[in-house]
């Protein structure tokens, strides 16, 4: 079913549609779908380069108006979000999420909206743990414009080779961004003296 589903992606973003199929994928992705935007941005990027950055811009608003909807059926639909994450394999995930919110807050949102890690489970698990939604907004705008313009920027310059660079690349910043981010929180509790509850599973 998922291969048919990827396919299906595939071939929309060769159709005459492609614009509008690559914003609803963009906002279906960020709340339910299982296939990334980024396999329909790639190939249209590919195909008509000249609108590299009008479709990254396209895939970021798409992306966040879908983060509004996760966030809100998270947030209004405890019982139906909680199904969704148990349903994708994350049961435990909001009380994971709960306890990355409470000791790096909105540093989970920026991690994990560049890395493969599905995003509709960081929309919904915001909602669930009543998030800031401001702050979620300014995160995910931030984060997934950072992955669309980089995967717009690596096609157009690079081809569609690079690809699996970039999703090394994007998992390794991502690392490297936790691993300052211990750091600070480390340094912060030696100054400051006192420090959190329990740790957080990875």
């Amino acid at each position: 079913m998922l291969r048919r589903m990827y396919d299906w992606v595939m071939g929309l973003a060769a159709s005459r549609r492609a614009p509008l199929g690559l914003f609803a994928v963009s906002f279906a992705e960020s709340s339910f779908f299982p296939i990334p935007p980024d396999v329909m941005l790639a190939p249209m990027v590919l195909a008509k380069p000249d609108k590299a950055w009008r479709y990254a811009i396209l895939c970021t608003i798409a992306s966040v108006l879908g983060g509004m909807l996760g966030y809100a059926i998270g947030y209004f639909l405890r019982d139906f979000g909680l199904w969704m994450m148990a349903a994708t394999g994350h049961a435990g995930g909001l009380e994971q999420f709960q306890c990355w919110y409470g000791k790096y807050g909105v540093w989970v949102i920026l991690a994990k909206g560049l890395t493969p890690i599905p995003y509709k489970l960081v929309t919904i698990a915001s909602g669930l743990a009543a998030f800031s939604f401001p702050m979620f907004i300014a995160a995910s705008t931030l984060t997934r414009g950072a992955r669309f313009f980089l995967v717009a920027f690596v096609v157009k310059k690079f081809g569609p080779a690079m690809m699996p660079v970039i999703e090394r690349r994007l998992a390794l910043f991502a690392a490297i961004l936790i691993g300052l981010l211990v750091i600070g929180l480390a340094a912060s509790h030696l100054l400051g003296g006192s420090g959190h509850g329990g740790a957080c599973a990875a």
